[in-house]
């Protein structure tokens, strides 16, 4: 008799886990949409330091003196601070050949003459899950002196992106911590994924993908205190709507803003691009959406934040209609 209480009491239990696993996903959504709505306040808007991440052509000979005028006219109608410039990215051994960026000096030059206020970044990364091993310390010595190689040239700063690193990463915030006194006083920042939006999730992503999705707070936090600008990759969510996605970026502006110090620069990734990979997210994703998604997100923080941006991602996939959006949702709303 005992046995057979425990049983049932084992059987109530796992049916009872397993009913809540299942409404969790249904909470999630309606939690996201309902955090999409609202007003956001007049003040929650650009502050003048947002930034444009740019393709390879700008440094490879495919974009010439016009090019960059045309683009310097296009950032003075906005808030854009920062341009990260595709200069990579790194061999498998953490190199840095010169001849992946030939006409960077060149596009420097141009662009000091078209955009002097605009600071250029060069943004460098890599594939770390089988191409570049993080891991390894002469690699890193290699990543590091070609950081410091294209420093040389004369960019402002440099911007990382190393896809995917994992939560936890001690070899990532080695490199971080040694990059800053190559960068000096430019701007270091980098790329981050999204911030695990609910307890549990990250461990549940992972063990689907195999991999982190996400960043523990703690995480986020310990990067963010290495460098000067993180921006949030806040797109390829998969998520399904566009109000439930809305909703992601405001959780995720407010679980950042909780995070970052002001005197960091936040900014919330835009996307600016077309091929998601999933027939939905093309429909579901947009800059009108992380702009006012961010909005909310520094609405409901409660006071305005003067080093909080959108990222646009990326120049040459931007179309016409991307760029309005940024203009109506963002830069002036």
């Amino acid at each position: 008799m005992i046995a057979r209480t425990r049983a049932r009491r084992g059987l109530r239990f796992l049916a009872t886990v397993a009913a809540l696993l299942l409404a969790l996903p249904g909470v999630a959504v309606a939690t996201l949409t309902l955090q999409f709505t609202g007003t956001p306040a007049r003040w929650a808007k650009t502050t003048g330091h947002d930034a444009l991440w740019l393709g390879h052509a700008w440094v490879d000979g495919r974009k010439t003196a016009e090019d960059v005028r045309a683009l310097a006219g296009r950032l003075r109608r906005t808030g854009i601070k920062d341009v990260y410039v595709h200069s990579g990215p790194f061999d498998g051994d953490g190199t840095l050949p010169a001849a992946k960026h030939p006409k960077a000096a060149e596009f420097l030059k141009w662009w000091r003459e078209e955009s002097p206020k605009v600071r250029v970044s060069a943004w460098l990364g890599q594939k770390v899950d089988g191409v570049l091993d993080l891991d390894d310390a002469a690699t890193r010595q290699r990543v590091l002196d070609g950081t410091r190689a294209i420093m040389a040239l004369g960019f402002d700063g440099v911007h990382y992106n190393f896809e995917p690193i994992g939560d936890g990463d001690a070899e990532f915030l080695d490199l971080l911590t040694r990059t800053r006194p190559i960068v000096g006083d430019g701007p270091l920042s980098t790329s981050t994924p999204q911030i695990e939006p609910f307890p549990l999730v990250r461990p549940a992503a992972r063990a689907v993908t195999g991999r982190d999705k996400y960043w523990s707070p703690d995480y986020f936090g310990q990067v963010t205190r290495l460098v000067d600008q993180v921006a949030i990759m806040t797109y390829d969510s998969y998520l399904p709507y566009p109000a439930v996605y809305g909703g992601y970026v405001v959780r995720q502006t407010s679980l950042a803003l909780g995070l970052v110090p002001a005197d960091k620069t936040l900014l919330i990734g835009a996307p600016a691009y077309h091929d998601h990979g999933v027939p939905w997210a093309d429909a579901a994703e947009s800059v009108e959406k992380a702009a006012r998604g961010a909005r909310l997100g520094l609405t409901a923080h409660g006071k305005p934040r003067e080093r909080f941006g959108l990222a646009l991602y990326v120049d040459f996939a931007a179309t016409k209609e991307d760029w309005s959006e940024y203009d109506r949702f963002w830069f002036r709303p």
